[in-house]
């Protein structure tokens, strides 16, 4: 009797953990956040101004979270890939030739763990 009661709490706390597994899975995957970097393409070239980037965006109607220095380059912030490859569309004609504009991998999404993680596992097996 006690056997029979233990394997199925043991089931149940079981089914609990995958399916709270899974749905933390499937909520990173649902985060759309976008980068675009830009940085220059030639040495001696500065990175633009944010408030120059800014204006142009709002401008033209596109929506950013944040604009921010990072070593070498400006991180741009979006809600979505949309906004993000608008903003890209805008820059390539605002900005003079010289800069590289590059959709910055999210390093800790869900997504691309995930990826990651089932690619190890196929170079493995």
């Amino acid at each position: 009797m006690r056997t029979h009661f233990f394997r199925g709490l043991r089931a149940t706390i079981l089914t609990g953990v995958i399916a709270i597994a899974s749905i933390l899975i499937w909520s990173g995957m649902q985060t759309t956040e976008s980068t675009l970097e830009i940085r220059s393409s030639q040495q001696g070239i500065s990175i633009p101004d944010g408030f120059f980037v800014s204006h142009h965006l709002n401008a033209n109607g596109i929506r950013f979270n944040s604009i921010t220095p990072d070593n070498n380059s400006l991180l741009i912030k979006f809600d979505s890939s949309a906004q993000s490859e608008a903003a890209k569309a805008v820059l390539y004609k605002t900005l003079p030739h010289g800069y590289v504009i590059a959709q910055q991998e999210e390093g800790d999404s869900a997504s691309n763990w995930l990826t990651r993680v089932l690619n190890e596992n196929i170079r493995i097996g």
